[in-house]
C-alpha cells in the first residue's frame, strides 16, 4: 500500500467518526449560552409556580368543601333541635290540654272548644304579665300601616305582636338628628351657635347651651372630615394621612359621651363652665386663650396636680389645695372625661387652621 492510500484511509476514518458524532449529538458543544440558562431557569420557575398554584387551589377547594359540609351539618343540627323543641312543646300542650279536659270532666264543666292551628300558634308562647294582646286582624293592619310585612315566615302571633311593639317603641322615641355625632339635641344655625361665657341658671337655658355646643362640635367635625376627604389619594394612603384620619375618627368617638351627657342634662357645672370658656374663645378665634382655658379645665392650678401629696411637714396643706374648687384636675376624674377633653383640644387644633385668627399671636404652637 502506497502513501496516498494510507492518507485516504485515515481521512475517511476521521470523516466517519465526525458523522457518527454529529448523528448522536455527542459532546461537540462544551458550553451553554446565558440566554439558554435563563430560559431553563424561567421554565423551571413557571413549572414551580404552576405546581404551587395547583396545590393552593386544591387546598382552597378542600377547605371550601369542609366548610360547606360543616355548615350543612350545623343547619341539620339546628333544624333537628327546632323540630325536637317544637315537638316537645306540642306534646306538652297536648298533655296540659288533656289534663284540663279531665279536670273539667271531673268537675262537670263543659269541655274545652276545639283548638284551631292558628289558635295553637297564637297561644304557644304566653304573654308576659301586664302585656296587652292585640287581635290578629288588627295587628296585621297596624303592621301594614307602618310599611312592615304583616306576616313573616314561621312567625307566631306573639312574635308578630312583639315585633310590632319594637317598631312602635323605636318610632315613638326621641328624634335623632343626623351629623358626625347623631344626637337628640336639635341643631341650631351657625349664626346662633355663639355660646355664653357663664353657665345659665335655668334648665331651659342650659338646654339651649347644650344645643349650641352640640351644633358647634358637629360643625367642626363635619368641616374636619371634609378637609380630610379633599386630600389627594396618595396623601390619604400614606402613613401620616392614615394617622390624621384616625385622629379625627377617635375625636368623634370620644366626644360621643359628652353628647350623651348633654342630652341627659348631666354635665357638671364646673366642667360646663370650662367648656363654655374654651368654645367661646374659639368662636372669637382666640385660640391661645381657648388653650389656656383647656389647661385650666384639664389639669387645674393645683400645686400638686399629679403625684405624691403626703410628704413633708406640709402634708395637710397640700391635700387641701387639691380640693379647692378652681384647682381641680378634671382630666384626672375618669377616663371618659379625659378622652372628651382631649378631643376638644384636637378640635381646637383643627379650628385654628379652618378659621385662622386675625391676630397671629392667637395661633397655638
Amino acid at each position: 500500500m502506497d502513501f496516498a492510500s494510507l492518507m485516504k484511509a485515515q481521512i475517511n476514518k476521521g470523516k466517519a467518526a465526525a458523522a457518527a458524532a454529529a448523528a448522536t449529538g455527542g459532546g461537540s458543544q462544551k458550553y451553554l449560552k446565558r440566554s439558554e440558562l435563563e430560559a431553563e431557569r424561567e421554565a423551571a420557575y413557571v413549572r414551580e409556580q404552576e405546581e404551587l398554584e395547583r396545590a393552593r387551589q386544591e387546598r382552597a377547594e378542600r377547605k371550601r368543601k369542609l366548610e360547606e359540609e360543616e355548615a350543612e351539618r350545623n343547619r341539620e343540627r339546628e333544624e333537628k333541635k327546632r323540630r325536637l323543641a317544637e315537638e316537645a312543646r306540642r306534646q306538652r300542650e297536648e298533655e296540659e290540654r288533656r289534663e284540663e279536659q279531665e279536670r273539667r270532666r271531673r268537675l262537670g264543666l263543659p269541655d274545652l272548644p276545639a283548638q284551631t292551628k292558628e289558635q295553637a300558634s297564637k297561644e304557644g308562647t304566653p304573654l308576659a304579665e301586664g302585656e296587652e294582646d292585640v287581635d290578629e286582624a288588627e295587628l296585621r293592619a297596624k303592621l301594614r300601616e307602618l310599611g312592615e310585612p304583616a306576616v313573616l315566615f314561621g312567625e307566631t302571633h306573639i312574635q308578630r305582636l312583639r315585633r310590632y311593639r319594637r317598631l312602635t317603641g323605636a318610632r315613638s322615641g326621641p328624634k335623632m338628628y343626623e351629623g358626625p355625632i347623631a344626637t337628640t339635641l336639635e341643631p341650631v344655625e351657625e349664626k346662633d351657635m355663639k355660646v355664653p361665657l357663664q353657665v345659665p341658671a335655668t334648665a331651659e337655658a342650659k338646654r339651649q347651651v347644650f344645643r349650641q355646643l352640640a351644633s358647634y362640635f358637629n360643625m367642626v367635625l363635619r368641616e374636619w372630615d371634609a378637609a380630610l376627604a379633599r386630600r389627594p389619594a396618595d396623601v390619604q394612603a400614606s402613613y401620616s394621612g392614615k394617622q390624621a384620619s384616625s385622629a379625627m375618627a377617635q375625636a368623634r368617638s370620644n366626644l360621643a359621651p359628652l353628647f350623651r351627657k348633654m342630652e341627659a342634662g348631666d354635665v357638671d357645672d364646673e366642667v360646663l363652665k370650662g367648656v363654655l370658656e374654651i368654645v367661646h374663645a374659639a368662636q372669637e378665634r382666640r385660640y391661645v386663650d381657648a388653650n389656656d382655658g383647656y389647661l385650666r379645665l384639664s389639669i387645674g392650678k393645683a400645686a400638686w396636680p399629679i403625684g405624691v401629696t403626703m410628704v413633708g411637714i406640709h402634708e395637710r396643706s397640700a391635700r387641701e389645695k387639691l380640693h379647692e374648687s378652681d384647682k381641680t384636675a378634671h382630666i384626672m376624674s375618669d377616663e371618659t372625661t379625659r378622652k372628651y377633653l382631649q378631643s376638644i383640644k384636637r378640635c381646637l387644633s383643627f379650628a385654628q387652621t379652618r378659621w385662622p385668627p386675625d391676630d397671629q399671636l392667637q395661633l397655638m404652637g
